[in-house]
């Protein structure tokens, strides 16, 4: 996720992730989740002109308004596709086992959660729509209009960890067909609705808004997809550094780590293991929080966990 301050872009964690993937000035790296760019602009002036970064987004609009200094800068490219289509696109351009370092900022960015129309926040009233390709897939108002109430309760527990799951779904169920669900809005009222009072420490829509966006986007299997991709594409002494926002993200990516730094079960403990079930990653320090500075400045970074690992 990129953060914001006013007016002003403020990429999460941007040095401890620079620093994580220990950038050769030489190397290719690739930004899998290029947002506004906050860390491909400091990729890129740790590169020198043998340098070159692979980005990649599958948002339109952060394609649409990408700055001019990344259209001129050869050493750059910027791909629209989806985070799990990773190993094929390092595979079409012959890249496999030869990439330094990838990174992966995840969740939505500002731009995304600032601007209304995409509908991804509670607190800005638009289209209910929550894709991240607004050129593919159903809307979330789509999506609201038809899944079972097994099915919503399901979503809302498993994505969301919402302890509320059965009664928000049972009410959007029985509003749905004569209450407007086309708006953000429309939404946060009938989750609203269904709560107790003493639940609104939070704002009571967090949990169903993330739990549905989740699913609408296929957040947690791109993850999966993009993390097995890097075990194929980075070179021995590549990093793979990984930006997550919520327990659900974080806990993929620490189980995926430590999974990968280890011998395959069936050969642990041994002496002799074959090469094909040694370990892949070495775990790189402890997962980085924001300091009280930065979440002081950025007050999205204060959920933000960075995981570094090595390629072995």
């Amino acid at each position: 996720m990129k953060g914001k301050d006013e007016n002003k872009h403020i990429p999460v964690l941007l040095n401890e992730a620079i620093t994580g993937l220990n950038i050769k000035k030489n190397g290719i790296y690739i930004d899998g989740t290029f947002g506004r760019g906050g860390h491909s602009k400091e990729i890129l002036k740790a590169l020198d002109e043998k340098g070159h970064l692979f980005a990649i987004d599958r948002d339109l609009q952060a394609i649409d308004e990408i700055d001019s200094e990344f259209e001129n800068d050869l050493r750059f490219e910027l791909i629209k596709d989806e985070m799990s289509e990773l190993k094929n696109i390092v595979k079409e351009k012959s890249l496999s086992g030869k990439i330094d370092g990838v990174i992966f900022d995840l969740g939505v960015s500002s731009p995304q959660l600032d601007q209304a129309s995409r509908g991804f926040s509670f607190q800005k009233d638009g289209p209910l729509d929550m894709r991240m390709d607004t050129t593919k897939g159903i809307t979330a108002a789509e999506w609201l209009s038809s899944v079972s109430e097994d099915q919503l309760r399901k979503v809302l527990f498993q994505y969301g960890e919402e302890k509320f799951s059965s009664r928000i779904a049972r009410n959007i169920i029985k509003n749905r067909n004569t209450t407007s669900l086309n708006t953000t809005f429309d939404l946060v009222n009938i989750i609203t609705q269904a709560l107790p009072k003493m639940y609104f420490k939070k704002h009571p829509a967090t949990k169903t808004f993330q739990a549905i966006r989740i699913y609408i986007n296929d957040e947690l299997s791109q993850l999966e997809s993009a993390l097995n991709a890097s075990l194929e594409l980075l070179r021995s002494g590549g990093r793979l550094c990984v930006i997550s926002f919520h327990s659900l993200e974080d806990r993929i990516v620490k189980r995926f780590i430590k999974n990968a730094s280890l011998e395959s079960k069936q050969y642990r403990g041994l002496p002799d293991v074959p090469v094909e079930f040694q370990p892949k990653l070495k775990i790189i320090g402890k997962a980085v929080r924001a300091s009280i500075a930065e979440i002081g400045m950025n007050v999205r970074s204060r959920s933000a966990v960075l995981r570094i690992a090595e390629r072995i």
